[in-house]
């Protein structure tokens, strides 16, 4: 069905890469990162450095790039139809996970905002609100999701700035001491402990190049999208995240569930703080409905590929692929219900740590892909041979994050992934296979 919706423009992108990462990696994580204590800066630098080098490679990839899908078309140029296929269905699993994850995080918000003291089954059953509520409105189609994401963004943006600015009035370096190890954990454990973390907050720098059929320019406007949105929330991040656990003792912050409301109504008084706490909300929610207008547009095309269910693809008149969307909400629905837990820093550290690796796996298939992809769209040696370094330096990056996230989300990430690679044999291969023996017996008979 053809449509003549309107584009996104490079600005409405670069909001929505920032408003996936701002949105969804910020507002909770001074709370788990509270966990480590502040030597966590240390994770913050690696994975800064990390998540620029990521998005460099992502960035040269789309300028390239001439194939549909996103991650799954960068990894078609060296692994084919089953890289295409495996790279959008871990990022697609990844961000099911991701969405409940922001649900939860603006749950907590919301439950302190509001004085609810919920249970468990309470936060899972309210969390699916929100999820089915974010959905919802991406049947407006792609422009209204720019526009709302230009909006709701400022939520997390302002409180964050100002805090990263004039919060520092208030900083103690001696509570910032303090807090540095207090689990007394080896060096290098304690950088690992909050790796996965600091990479979830960066998650979201590659849904530029996964909402390229949406864009405008996408040759041109994806790798501008993908660079500037990271480096400025990378600023952002490790500003903001240090100076709270300055302000804040170490002990106040892990139990909270709206670290940045406790942080202001610490400075000024509890009314500023539920004001940065409703924005926080407003903000997140706005997060939430970028990344399920994101995982839509990651379905949409693996459909149109022949690679999904064709239900994925059908769209309304706004090219939103309302049936789709349906079907994710379910599947999201079970998630939440099967996650809630009595600890919610738990449950969305559980979540994260899924989301990581799942996330992770189509990263590597992209930096492994990239060298073949600048060959073959024609690509002069020399930028080839400078981005040798990059890649490995990415690869060696994403194996350490995955190790990070520890066993049980290792091997529920990758029993995930093979569970993929399993259904791609069976429809792709084996079942063709099957039809074309039937047909060849048929003929003989």
């Amino acid at each position: 069905m053809k449509t003549t919706a309107k584009k996104m423009s490079v600005f409405q992108l670069t909001t929505l890469v920032a408003a996936n990462m701002l949105g969804a990696g910020i507002i909770m994580l001074p709370t788990n990162l509270a966990a480590v204590g502040t030597i966590s800066i240390l994770s913050w630098l690696v994975t800064a450095v990390g998540a620029l080098v990521l998005a460099h490679i992502f960035a040269q990839a789309g300028m390239f790039n001439t194939k549909p899908g996103g991650m799954g078309g960068y990894s078609e140029y060296k692994f084919g139809r089953t890289g295409h296929f495996m790279a959008n269905y871990a990022y697609s699993i990844s961000l099911v996970i991701a969405n409940v994850a922001i649900a939860v995080s603006a749950v907590g918000y919301g439950a302190v905002l509001f004085g609810l003291d919920l249970n468990p089954w309470q936060v899972s059953e309210i969390t699916v609100v929100l999820l089915w509520f974010a959905a919802i409105l991406n049947f407006k189609g792609n422009r209204f999701t720019g526009r709302l994401s230009n909006i709701t963004v400022w939520g997390s943006i302002v409180p964050v700035f100002l805090i990263s600015t004039i919060g520092w009035f208030w900083f103690s370096p001696e509570l910032y001491m303090t807090a540095w190890n207090p689990n007394e954990l080896p060096f290098f454990d304690a950088v690992s402990e909050s790796i996965s973390l600091t990479l979830w907050a960066f998650l979201g720098f590659e849904s530029a190049a996964a909402n390229a059929d949406a864009v405008e320019n996408p040759k041109k406007n994806v790798p501008i999208a993908t660079f500037v949105g990271t480096l400025a929330v990378a600023v952002i991040y490790v500003l903001s995240t240090n100076v709270m656990a300055g302000i804040v003792p170490n002990l106040d912050l892990l139990n909270s569930t709206a670290p940045f409301g406790l942080t202001y109504a610490t400075m000024f008084n509890d009314t500023v703080g539920k004001i940065v706490m409703a924005s926080m909300v407003i903000s997140c929610c706005g997060a939430l409905l970028c990344w399920q207008f994101t995982l839509s547009r990651v379905f949409k095309s693996c459909a149109e590929e022949g690679y999904f269910p064709k239900v994925f693809a059908r769209v309304n008149s706004n090219d939103a692929p309302v049936r789709g969307v349906f079907i994710l909400l379910l599947v999201e629905t079970a998630l939440a219900m099967m996650t809630a837990d009595e600890s919610l820093r738990q449950q969305f550290e559980n979540l994260v740590n899924l989301a990581v690796v799942t996330n992770v796996f189509p990263y590597i298939l992209c930096i492994l892909s990239l060298n073949t992809l600048l060959k073959t769209e024609g690509a002069h040696l020399s930028r080839n041979e400078k981005m040798i370094p990059f890649s490995i330096f990415g690869l060696a990056y994403c194996a350490y994050a995955i190790y990070a996230c520890g066993d049980i989300a290792i091997i529920g990430g990758f029993s995930t992934i093979a569970l993929g690679y399993v259904i791609y044999q069976v429809k792709f291969v084996i079942l063709p296979k099957l039809q074309a023996l039937r047909s060849v017996q048929r003929t003989i008979d």
